[in-house]
């Protein structure tokens, strides 16, 4: 969408460095800012209902559970800390206008805390599985939403990752190196 403006907003600043060298190499440098802050406290250039859709990749292991990464940087990245998942939620939802979306991704398995948390916040939640192979139970999850909606959920086919060879399936492919779009 070449006329999408995108901000992002990180906690490790290293992370913001190379989110900016990406966009640049890729030649998207003018349409995407990445701007250190905590959603706890977010930056003053960040306010409620700026955005037409909000995407978030939160950390997906709560606090005290799991093995942490060794490195400190990934713990940080896949690990909860003073923000939990809810925090995220309200946060995305805060960030969104009324009509607007919001998308997430995060482990299939803690789907029932995910939608409890948008539960009376939001509608039209659909629910995309990832498939990492056909019969094996999808570890990730997108689900989206729309602020101030009350459209039942749906529960999408999803997308099954890789064949009975390992390698990507076309779908995946498609996606993954032509940018073919998702429909959620």
């Amino acid at each position: 969408m070449p006329q999408c403006r995108i901000i992002g907003i990180e906690l490790q600043r290293d992370l913001v460095r190379l989110a900016g060298d990406n966009a640049a190499l890729n030649g998207i440098g003018a349409r995407v800012s990445v701007i250190a802050g905590d959603l706890l406290q977010p930056p003053p250039r960040l306010s409620p209902g700026m955005f037409d859709h909000v995407m978030v990749n939160p950390p997906f292991i709560e606090e005290g559970r799991g093995t942490p990464a060794a490195s400190p940087a990934k713990a940080l990245a896949t690990v909860e800390g003073g923000a939990n998942l809810g925090d995220w939620v309200r946060f995305a939802l805060a960030m969104v206008r009324g009509k607007g979306t919001v998308s997430f991704i995060h482990r299939a398995d803690r789907i029932d805390g995910l939608l409890a948390q948008l539960a009376g916040r939001a509608g039209d939640i659909t629910v995309f599985p990832l498939w990492p192979a056909a019969g094996r139970a999808a570890s990730r999850i997108l689900v989206r939403a729309r602020k101030q909606v009350a459209s039942p959920a749906r529960l999408l086919p999803g997308l099954i990752l890789h064949g009975s060879d390992g390698r990507f399936t076309p779908a995946a492919e498609a996606v993954l190196r032509d940018g073919e779009g998702l429909v959620l």
